[in-house]
């Protein structure tokens, strides 16, 4: 027997009609990329966003199913975008402006993006491979000026695109199951792989991230969003403020920490997200020069990479600021697990707080997780047993866009594998304790260390290569490229960086370079990183 409910989709557009129709008067907040303030109302966002609608059916021509990328900073503009696109049928695609040229090439292509939404700054970079993208077709200029000199083609400026079109428009009539919207892997194993979300998910994991156990978002909230637009689509912020009525300031492209210290006083923040670099730099920041009054920040999320329990300590013990630690993936939506602290743990002392809120934390309503042991047995829940973290649920990606066989990142019984490695303890805590693959997380993106191995290794002077990740103050962790000359041969760390360069962005590359006579390895002629690891921690590198 089914119930008798109505059948009422979950989309995008609902969202944005509910923010209208509830919060007309909140605001978003943006400070441009010229250092400039623009500030407007969910409703003037609500009439934009119709106007960029009409213009993107009747100027550029878009149908159900195109792919519209994005290239841009954080700001009210970008947003419209993130709703207008799924409104006529279409998915908003944000490219990652951090990847490679190479990357975002594979990207466009592999998307069959037919319109690129870009800010003028970020032109450059999209100038350089014009030629090997021949499926856009218009390249729309977010905010230049009236005499923006540009190679690129077909250019058309945002504010004359929207200019002239009604503030009216009928919503596609989407399915709650169709795509809405897409975001790439950063490519740290083969090539990126494209997570193509849908209406239904990103409005579940948008509820989701409103929760007391979650984000606890609401109305009274002034939300800084320092989280990239492109980095899984601003952890769904975008979505569930318009859903709760919070206040939401951009902060376009000034990132560095006294920028975003002057931002969180000036707009009296109080909830902030970003990766835990972001974090570092602002603590840096403040302790040095501490804010003459008190910031209204009541909490910061922290993903991409653990939240380390120092900085935890830190801002609470200085400045009187919880941090909140969260864990996730593109291909989570990224919501998938949040440590706060329960009630059975309010009479622990603070330092066992501490540890606990250190940890990658419990899953929130609507998804699953499991560790799976190398046998294929399910780990205990002891904070003991390790096994790899497997995950599910209405948020999570079921396939791979265009990948034919999906059959290495799922279980035989569709949980979707992580590639991390954790444990979990009794109360449901996750504590993630290594990765699969190797990879490094610096300042919050990926880095392949196979990847910089291969380069490595292609150098005339080089006969092996093996790369780690190491700890590091500022960005969590840097990868240490260790290496073993070929005989009579020598290389600087200026040539190593500048022959990598040709290959991997700056962040990618390694600040150090070991030579070594050997580097061990195991019983089957791979590189053991586990003891690298330990003889640099030992210092025997």
């Amino acid at each position: 027997m089914k119930g008798q409910m109505m059948y009422y989709p979950l989309t995008t557009n609902a969202i944005l009609e509910y923010g209208n129709r509830v919060f007309p008067h909140k605001e978003v907040i943006t400070r441009l990329p010229d250092g400039t303030r623009h500030q407007y109302s969910f409703h003037d966002m609500y009439k934009r966003t119709k106007k960029l609608a009409n213009a993107l059916v009747n100027q550029l021509d878009i149908k159900p199913g195109d792919k519209v990328a994005t290239y841009a900073w954080n700001h009210y503009q970008h947003l419209e975008l993130y709703y207008a696109i799924p409104g006529v049928g279409a998915v908003c695609h944000p490219l990652n402006i951090r990847l490679s040229s190479d990357q975002i090439e594979y990207i466009i292509n592999h998307a069959e993006d037919k319109v690129i939404f870009i800010d003028a700054t970020l032109v450059p970079f999209i100038e350089k491979i014009v030629p090997l993208i021949p499926n856009v077709q218009h390249f729309i200029l977010l905010n230049a000026k009236e005499d923006f000199k540009t190679t690129l083609p077909n250019t058309i400026h945002y504010e004359k695109l929207i200019a002239n079109e009604p503030e009216d428009f009928e919503w596609f009539t989407a399915d709650e199951n169709d795509a809405c919207a897409m975001c790439y892997t950063s490519g740290t194993t083969g090539s990126p792989k494209g997570v193509l979300y849908s209406h239904r998910s990103v409005y579940l994991h948008a509820q989701t991230l409103l929760m007391p156990n979650a984000g606890n978002i609401s109305s009274k909230d002034k939300v800084l969003m320092v989280v990239p637009q492109f980095h899984v689509l601003a952890w769904g912020l975008p979505y569930a403020c318009i859903m709760t009525g919070a206040d939401m300031i951009m902060p376009s492209c000034h990132l560095q920490p006294t920028a975003l210290v002057e931002l969180l006083q000036q707009e009296k923040i109080t909830f902030a997200t970003g990766v835990p670099t972001i974090w570092l730099g602002i603590y840096d920041v403040m302790k040095r020069n501490p804010p003459k009054e008190k910031l209204l920040l009541r909490e910061f999320m922290v993903g991409g990479s653990a939240l380390p329990q120092s900085l935890i300590e830190g801002f609470e013990k200085d400045f009187g600021i919880p941090g909140l630690h969260a864990w996730g993936m593109t291909e989570t939506s990224p919501l998938g697990t949040v440590s706060r602290l329960q009630s059975i743990h309010e009479n622990l002392p603070r330092q066992e707080q501490y540890k606990i809120m250190a940890l990658q934390g419990i899953e929130l309503p609507g998804v699953e997780i499991r560790l799976i042991k190398e046998d294929g047995s399910v780990a205990a829940r002891d904070g003991q047993s390790v096994g790899e973290i497997q995950i599910r649920g209405p948020w999570i990606i079921n396939s791979y866009y265009k990948v034919e066989d999906n059959t290495p990142y799922f279980s035989a019984d569709g949980w979707f594998r992580t590639g991390d490695v954790a444990t979990m303890d009794a109360d449901g805590y996750l504590h993630i304790t290594d990765r699969t693959k190797d990879l490094i997380k610096s300042g919050g993106e990926w880095i392949s260390s196979v990847a910089l191995e291969v380069a490595l290794m292609a150098h005339p002077a080089i006969a092996e290569a093996c790369v780690i990740a190491i700890s590091d103050e500022r960005w969590v962790e840097r990868p240490l490229a260790c290496i073993v000359l070929h005989q009579g041969n020598a290389v600087s760390p200026q040539e190593l960086r500048a022959f990598l360069s040709k290959d991997f962005v700056n962040y990618q590359i390694p600040d150090r370079y070991i030579t070594v006579a050997q580097i061990p390895k195991t019983s089957v002629g791979k590189f053991d990183k586990k003891e690298l690891r330990r003889m640099y921690a030992a210092g025997e590198l």
